[in-house]
């Protein structure tokens, strides 16, 4: 999705078009989906779970396809989790992948009011499972998504801000070793730049490990209704918020991200044009995501 401003004048318009670009996105059957040296044997490694029962726009079989299909060549067995999180789904589960949930109100409607997806009975189960050994990779695109998953982000000291964080000026979203918006981690070792494609920021707890920093000149844009903006929208700097964090809580791993279609191989628009790990401008993309799910799974 590319950076757009909207008149007042035509904002309505302009939340059918970003709404309409969205139905436009899907996974790229053609994108590169091999993994060179799997971490494990075919269908032997963890269980890992992908959210798809709060109204999820990437999905197993949908926009994150290609997130799987790389998951399952590393060796991981894939699933979707099409249920309510309770003590008995997450026992199935080793890693828990939930990205870009919604409340079943701005299903449609992505517009405020953007209420939590999960019940404060979920969460409490969500985090005393993380606590017990359980890795949860948490990621919230753009408005409305960070309120969709609003609950699970707090209950780990995450607060994210329901916008969009966008680079001053527009143009590609690069993070990168060189400029100290990548910072070192295991999860970023062996990378030197990634892209993003428009996304949310967030605070971490201090406990917490930033990785993605928004550097070198950033704003919040915080809509009533996704992509519409005009001159009285609110803002705020970015400078010096994040767009990836890791931390461990208690026996567990958590990986917060404020953008989803890096971590996947997505087509999008009229030219179809590659958006993720499949862009020829994203080359580390892919392996980002396998750093990401290694640390989560403690094999680095």
């Amino acid at each position: 999705m590319r950076r757009r401003l909207f008149l007042l004048s035509v904002a309505a318009g302009a939340l059918v078009v970003g709404q309409a670009q969205a139905r436009q996105q899907e996974a790229d059957a053609g994108a590169d989906l091999s993994v060179v040296h799997p971490a494990f044997a075919p269908e032997k490694g963890p269980r890992l779970a992908i959210d798809q029962g709060h109204n999820n726009f990437h999905t197993v079989e949908g926009r994150f396809a290609p997130f799987a299909a790389v998951a399952r060549a590393d060796g991981y067995r894939v699933s979707g989790l099409g249920m309510r999180f309770n003590k008995i789904a997450l026992s199935e589960v080793d890693l828990l992948v939930v990205a870009n949930p919604l409340a079943a109100v701005n299903l449609g409607n992505w517009s405020l009011p953007t209420p939590g997806a999960y019940t404060a009975e979920e969460v409490a189960e969500v985090k005393a499972w993380v606590e017990a050994g359980g890795a949860l990779l948490l990621i919230a695109d753009h408005m409305p998504f960070p309120g969709g998953a609003e609950p699970l982000a707090r209950a780990f000291g995450f607060d994210f801000d329901n916008g969009f964080a966008q680079k001053t000026g527009g143009g590609p979203e690069f993070f990168q070793r060189g400029d100290g918006s990548m910072l070192d981690h295991p999860i970023t070792r062996g990378i030197d730049r990634l892209q993003s494609f428009t996304g949310s920021s967030f605070r971490a707890p201090p406990q917490a490990q930033p990785l993605l920093v928004l550097r070198g000149g950033w704003s919040v844009a915080m809509p009533d209704k996704a992509w519409v903006f005009d001159d009285k929208t609110p803002r705020h700097d970015g400078d010096g918020l994040l767009r990836g964090a890791a931390l461990s809580v208690g026996k567990g791993r958590v990986v917060v991200m404020g953008e989803a279609a890096m971590f996947t191989a997505q087509v999008a628009g009229p030219q179809r044009r590659r958006m993720g790990f499949n862009a020829p401008t994203a080359p580390q993309n892919k392996a980002f995501l396998l750093n990401v799910l290694h640390w989560l799974s403690k094999q680095g």
